[in-house]
């Protein structure tokens, strides 16, 4: 199968995108071509996968990124089997002759524009409406795949999920240590980045490492930065899933502090998943499906679960984990099995790519295009 992968808005070594499904296509034998805005973001793509260029699309500035997306996959589509794109963006860009087209749903989309610093607050309810129209559009023209199961209720057909699950070692590299917690993924007010630095101020008194590990908004930039220089935290940006791991390995906690907003109520963090699986203990806030995964599980409780926004209460459960080496382990302990159990990505992404091969074996007739924008010129492209 010759399969064309397509973000504009995701970093290219995105967990979901490249070392999960993109691995998982590639071992699967399947050819793949990754269009990704690799340059922007200083990445060299893989040797495995046939790779193109394009701008990315950041805050307001999406427009060049979708007229260069559209004259690359007008290029591309027709060459293959299978066109898999990861941005509701990407709708826009979309050309009328193609293979069959999987969106590959990530977030909720009108929930998460509620929270984009870029969008103007009058907005974000009307541009919320229109995103709830082109999901239904795009029910009647392509496949569709769920990173949740908790987005089936936004759709009237039934879609596949595909969850967000990670690879969970046999055995944890390291147990849990004593002197540094981690927060792993993108930073932003709704995921808690005023609660880290604030909590990274008052544990850096007791001794203890706050290291964030992921891209930050452009709004939260400069207050992680001068943390950083305050000596309160480590920040390190972006760093590519499976090196991000090994930094995370032998923390005495992995840290999930989102908001109660909309977009996350009914999402898993991944970020939890990937804590446990690596064999460290959990604080997070209440939100429910983290709670569930951490709490009143028959393996054990594999966490401690804060209220939102509560700085001091968070305080105090990384301090009872470190006081408490016996809580430690058991709950890094609880943490693993669930995962390896419950959470291993090799059993879904039998699944994921059986589901593409599937589709991909049907004949797909042309289906109308989407409005979008008029392209003008091709962006530079390296394969």
């Amino acid at each position: 199968m010759q399969a064309l992968v397509a973000t504009v808005v995701h970093h290219p070594e995105d967990a979901r995108i490249l070392h999960r499904q993109i691995r998982a296509l590639l071992e699967a034998g399947h050819d793949v071509t990754y269009v990704a805005p690799f340059r922007e973001c200083g990445v060299t793509p893989w040797s495995e996968v046939n790779s193109v260029d394009v701008p990315r699309a950041v805050g307001r500035e999406r427009i060049k990124a979708l007229r260069a997306a559209r004259a690359v996959l007008a290029e591309h589509a027709p060459r293959a089997d299978l066109l898999l794109f990861h941005d509701p963006e990407l709708m826009l860009a979309l050309p009328s002759k193609r293979p069959v087209t999987v969106w590959d749903v990530h977030e909720d989309t009108a929930a998460a524009i509620l929270t984009k610093p870029w969008v103007p607050r009058p907005l974000r309810r009307p541009l919320g409406a229109v995103a709830r129209a082109f999901e239904r559009g795009a029910e009647r023209r392509m496949r569709l795949l769920l990173a949740e199961e908790g987005y089936r209720s936004r759709f009237r057909s039934d879609h596949p999920v595909v969850p967000n699950t990670t690879d969970v070692p046999v055995e944890p590299t390291r147990g849990p240590g004593d002197d540094r917690v981690v927060y792993l993924g993108h930073v932003s007010v709704a995921r808690g980045a005023h609660e880290l630095v604030e909590l990274a101020r008052r544990l850096r008194l007791h001794g203890v490492r706050l290291e964030v590990i992921g891209g930050a908004d452009a709004g939260v930039r400069p207050l992680l930065r001068q943390a950083q220089r305050d000596g309160d935290l480590h920040w390190y940006g972006f760093v590519p899933n499976d090196r991000a791991l090994r930094i995370c390995s032998g923390a005495m906690a992995g840290l999930s502090l989102l908001h109660d907003t909309p977009n996350y109520r009914h999402s898993m963090p991944t970020k939890v998943v990937e804590y446990m699986a690596h064999g460290l203990p959990v604080v997070t806030t209440a939100n429910p499906m983290a709670r569930d995964l951490v709490t009143g599980r028959p393996e054990g409780d594999a966490g401690l679960v804060v209220p939102f926004g509560d700085v001091d209460a968070a305080e105090d459960a990384v301090l009872r984990l470190r006081r408490d080496v016996g809580l430690r382990r058991s709950l890094a302990r609880a943490g693993h099995a669930i995962a390896r159990t419950s959470y291993h990505w090799p059993v879904q992404a039998r699944l994921f790519v059986k589901r593409l091969e599937e589709w991909a074996d049907r004949s797909s007739p042309v289906v109308p295009e989407i409005p979008r924008p008029r392209t003008r010129r091709r962006y530079a492209t390296s394969e």
